[in-house]
């Protein structure tokens, strides 16, 4: 059985917020509560919702400024985010859709209203979850889609590429700059695809910083080749120009491994990757 959603529900009108936490849980969603603001970025940062139903008027911190928090944190950035309140005026709606709400609903309101567009977010949030935010490439159900047809399959390969030391990089770079990384690696994975690859190569993580590549074994070593070479050639200039020639243990590095259908069948999904992940060069 598929696991339950998770609803966070922040509002400070008890009476409203257990009423809300009993019909939701009929519904077949997990529910947590906050009544105060800090609690709720507390709880989300702690044990991330699905979605979180979110009060402006909160007896410490505003839900705007709940929204702000969850929004520049990593783990709840995406998060989808419903406003519940009172306030009716344009400015307060545009202010909440600034911030990246995906809904507005204002008390006092329909309960199934409110069923049906929870709903509707966690579809779109669902939908978008297939790809990875940061390079736009598939990940998840979508890898694992094309990986299981590979266990009956012959003569197909698959190519692990993985970006070694990234969190490191991120604590004395930020964000933005490994985000960078991630792209300009998916990119160039893209790039050697279209130049040497199959039309049916398929691109996508195993996990944030590990890509594959699915061809064919008639492809494989050349496709590697190639993106070796275009990494290689660019992992320096990933730091800025001061940093480049400074060496240390921590830096970015890339491993590749290729794993083929030749080198023995493979049971199940968990096996192929088990094994796509230990092909990797140290």
């Amino acid at each position: 059985m598929a696991d339950k959603q998770t609803i966070l529900i922040v509002e400070d009108d008890l009476d409203l917020a257990e009423m809300l936490n009993a019909y939701f849980r009929v519904q077949g969603y997990e529910v947590l509560t906050a009544a105060w603001g800090e609690d709720a970025v507390r709880t989300a940062h702690e044990d991330a919702p699905d979605i979180v139903i979110l009060d402006i008027r909160l007896p410490d911190i505003d839900g705007y400024e709940v929204c702000r928090q969850l929004r520049s944190h990593r783990r709840t950035e995406n998060l989808p985010i419903i406003f519940l309140t009172e306030r009716r005026d344009r400015t307060d709606k545009l202010q909440g859709l600034e911030l990246g709400v995906v809904d507005y609903i204002t008390k006092p309101f329909d309960i199934q209203e409110l069923r049906l567009r929870v709903r509707n977010a966690l579809k779109r949030a669902n939908l978008e979850t297939l790809v990875n935010p940061i390079t736009g490439l598939p990940e998840g159900a979508l890898v694992d889609e094309r990986l299981l047809q590979l266990l009956p399959a012959a003569g197909w390969a698959l190519l692990v590429v993985s970006v070694r030391g990234l969190d490191n990089f991120r604590e004395t770079y930020g964000f933005v700059a490994s985000d960078d990384v991630l792209r300009a690696v998916s990119l160039m994975m893209n790039n050697a695809v279209r130049e040497v690859g199959g039309r049916s190569d398929f691109v996508g993580h195993l996990s944030a910083e590990d890509f594959i590549v699915v061809t064919s074994e008639s492809h494989a070593k050349e496709l590697r080749e190639r993106i070796q070479s275009r990494l290689s050639q660019s992992v320096e200039y990933f730091y800025p120009l001061k940093d480049r020639a400074t060496p240390g243990a921590n830096r970015l590095s890339m491993s590749l491994g290729v794993l083929t259908a030749s080198q023995g069948a493979l049971e199940n999904l968990d096996a192929l990757k088990t094994a796509a992940l230990r092909s990797r060069s140290t």
